[in-house]
């Protein structure tokens, strides 16, 4: 719709995961490069953490565009919601395995040769779970034991979670300490800071044929962007479309902060500073303070009242 009118080629902040569009700050570069190495060197585990929105599921996209070169067979799992053998069954299916009407233990025999067979032709085998922090204990026991899929000398199984930071509280956890140990890699994607998400924008709008990047946005209203994303590659997104829209509906050849004001209110996207945090937690602090001084000044009260009360009736008992 408006891409006509700002002389785009494409739309330039689609929420949807597309590698062309991979912003390669230092993180994202080092977290690409470590769980590619992960699974071309037969590490066996890999985590992949990060907060919603900072692209996880792009760098997944990007690692397994890159794997597919060096024919790495991967299944690819995005809805962890699933029972133990619905678990196996999809990784025996996406590997395009039989699965119809076979247990759980039969399935593991049959994916156990089909990984023996790969290795014996030096191929790399991948199974990746996005979303991985929704994952139950009973199935992230299941991922451990299928990284017992192994030769004397390598794993025959690569394995890649991808999940928000619950995940690492998880694998933190007393009951999932094995697992734990047989993490080879760690990775961790951040929001951006100001400096990147300006060149994030930038780099965006450049792919998809932008002329001249700082005349639809400019310094201004990218910092006002920055304020109501906190850095988040998705809201980045979702505030920018947006606010090409809202910019074509009043033929702003710029956008203005202001219509990035509106953008923001628009989809109840809030402004909360640290500072503000702070203070409200004092304030908090300060009121049950409060609220406990004057719960013992009447508990004193009462007490008083009834140390009057025994003194009246002993006097009473004496006369």
């Amino acid at each position: 719709m408006y891409k006509s009118f700002y002389n785009l080629q494409r739309n330039p902040f689609e929420i949807t995961p597309d590698p062309s569009f991979l912003f390669p700050t230092t993180r994202h570069n080092e977290a690409l490069a470590s769980l590619y190495y992960g699974v071309t060197a037969h590490r066996g585990f890999v985590v992949l953490t990060g907060e919603v929105g900072t692209g996880k599921t792009l760098i997944l996209r990007s690692l397994l565009g890159l794997l597919q070169r060096r024919d790495v067979a991967f299944a690819l799992i995005f809805n962890p919601s699933l029972s133990p053998l619905e678990f196996m069954r999809y990784i025996a299916g996406d590997f395009g395995l039989p699965v119809a009407g076979k247990a759980k233990d039969e399935l593991i025999h049959v994916l156990n040769d089909f990984l023996l067979q790969r290795h014996q032709r030096g191929l790399t085998t991948l199974l990746v779970v996005d979303e991985a922090h929704h994952l139950s204990s009973e199935i992230l026991e299941e991922i451990r034991l299928l990284t017992n899929l192994e030769t004397s000398q390598q794993k025959l199984l690569q394995i890649v979670l991808a999940g928000q930071p619950e995940l690492d509280q998880k694998l933190d956890s007393y009951e999932l300490r094995q697992l734990k140990q047989r993490i080879a890699l760690r990775c961790h994607l951040d929001a951006l800071s100001l400096d990147e998400t300006v060149k994030y924008m930038g780099r965006r709008l450049q792919i998809s044929g932008a002329p001249v990047v700082g005349q639809i946005f400019p310094e201004a209203a990218i910092e006002a962007v920055f304020r109501y994303s906190r850095g988040i590659p998705r809201l980045i997104n979702t505030i920018c479309e947006n606010a090409l829209l809202a910019g074509y509906a009043k033929q702003a050849a710029t956008i203005t902060p202001e219509i990035i004001d509106g953008v923001a209110r628009d989809l109840r996207v809030g402004v909360v500073s640290v500072e503000s945090r702070n203070n409200d937690g004092a304030q908090v602090s300060q009121e049950k303070e409060k609220e406990q001084n004057d719960l013992l000044l009447a508990v004193r009260k009462l007490l008083e009242v009834h140390d009057r009360m025994l003194e009246s009736e002993t006097k009473g008992r004496l006369q």
